[in-house]
């Protein structure tokens, strides 16, 4: 809902021509429609970005989430599950069509990339799953992964 809401926000605020500068320039909030992936790579991918897209989510209802007993893994899921969910909301409803709407992004970090809230979910899952499985070394069940190993669970 964050990221619809503030897609809304951006879209009824924005001037794709006017970008406004925040925090003295190291943030703007530069309004553009993206109709491939990360750094705008895959373009004309469109309908195989939304398949993708559409197979991650169902992957991860169906395979992760009914394996997750571990609160932290559960708030990483979370982030997930919202981050691809409002990206495939624009390729699926935003125009010009299903399965090839464009993603709406809007702030733009110098030197970087333009992204969104969405964007952000997907990037903290990240950094949270790579802690957990790296740094704490926690399964999704909740168990030490070397405990993990050594029970066959993997």
């Amino acid at each position: 809902m964050l990221d619809l809401i503030a897609k809304n926000v951006a879209l009824a605020n924005l001037d794709p021509q006017n970008p406004i500068p925040l925090l003295g320039g190291l943030v703007r909030l530069q309004l553009i429609r993206n109709p491939g992936a990360a750094f705008s790579m895959g373009e004309n991918l469109t309908v195989l970005l939304s398949i993708i897209a559409l197979s991650a989510l169902v992957g991860v209802l169906g395979w992760l989430v009914p394996r997750i007993r571990h609160v932290g893994w559960a708030v990483t899921t979370g982030f997930l599950l919202a981050g691809i969910s409002g990206n495939l909301a624009d390729r699926l409803f935003r125009e010009p069509g299903p399965f090839h709407g464009h993603v709406i992004d809007f702030i733009q970090v110098p030197y970087f990339a333009i992204f969104n809230v969405a964007d952000m979910f997907i990037t903290a899952a990240a950094v949270l799953g790579i802690w957990l499985s790296m740094v704490t070394q926690v399964s999704f069940n909740g168990t030490r992964l070397k405990e993990s190993v050594e029970a066959g669970d993997g």
